[in-house]
């Protein structure tokens, strides 16, 4: 594992776009800290600071940074099609397998890479928001601190599971462009089929139907923060309420694509003849 994965970081640190693209992933989390210091003053009626609205205090805190950072996945999306795009433009992928690599440990290569900057970011995530939920709550009890810490391995999975996606996709398509077309298409199928159901049946239906579809499912382990917001500022709205809890089901859903998609590019590789 550790000398797969060290081929694969030699690749892309000798890449200098994909170097760029790393840095970006990692670093936009991180200006969520300066984000949470700036004033906004509104030609002098009024000041807005982030940080006094209570939207980094515990508990809440898990679910605002997890929803935003994951929004920022496209930037390392962009270097996973890369990685296939690249071995296969510059023939990189037949001199790997000459050179005594097999298909499966190519996949496994990537994989590993995969999931060694998910875990990365998800340790950032997990250590940006533990200082901001310090610096601006009131909380110190570890219970309530703690609760809402369930966002964090969410986060990962769904990190995972989107990559995961994107590989499978550069290996259908052997084009980073093409890749990257294709996960628009299937977000444009997903909403189509939604839109199908709701008309033939009903919008529950739907909706049942789509969470076990692949980027809705992963878009379902951290839902939108913004309802829960509104929940903490006005709790006698009882039509504010959702769920917006992390659900076993939702990502056993993802862990299982994620397996899919995986043994599918293994599979396309496998059967191709290079």
């Amino acid at each position: 594992m550790i000398r797969l994965l060290q081929i694969e970081l030699q690749k892309l640190l000798l890449n200098r776009t994909s170097k760029i693209l790393i840095f970006i992933s990692f670093i936009l989390p991180l200006c969520v800290i300066v984000l949470s210091a700036i004033k906004i003053n509104f030609f002098g009626f009024f000041t807005l600071e982030l940080g006094e609205l209570g939207i980094f205090n515990f508990p809440i805190v898990w679910h605002i940074n997890t929803y935003f950072s994951a929004l920022f996945k496209f930037f390392f999306a962009i270097v996973v099609v890369s990685m296939i795009g690249n071995e296969y433009s510059n023939k990189t992928l037949k001199q790997n397998l000459i050179d005594g690599m097999s298909k499966k440990e190519f996949i496994l290569s990537k994989f590993y890479t995969i999931l060694f900057f998910s875990l990365i970011s998800s340790l950032i995530i997990f250590i940006i928001s533990l200082i901001l939920g310090f610096v601006y709550s009131s909380y110190n009890e570890w219970s309530i601190i703690m609760r809402g810490i369930e966002f964090i391995p969410a986060y990962f999975f769904k990190l995972v599971g989107f990559f995961a996606f994107c590989l499978f996709l550069s290996v259908l398509a052997k084009r980073s462009a093409f890749a990257l077309a294709f996960l628009f298409i299937d977000f444009i199928l997903e909403w189509i089929l939604f839109g199908i159901i709701a008309w033939k049946s009903n919008v529950d239906m739907a909706e049942k139907v789509q969470s076990f579809l692949p980027l809705t499912s992963m878009s379902n382990l951290i839902k939108q923060p913004f309802q829960r917001i509104a929940m903490s500022k006005f709790p006698e709205k009882n039509s504010l309420d959702y769920d917006y809890a992390v659900h076993f089901d939702a990502t056993l859903i993802v862990i299982l694509w994620t397996a899919i998609f995986i043994y599918s590019a293994y599979y396309l590789l496998k059967k191709r003849d290079l």
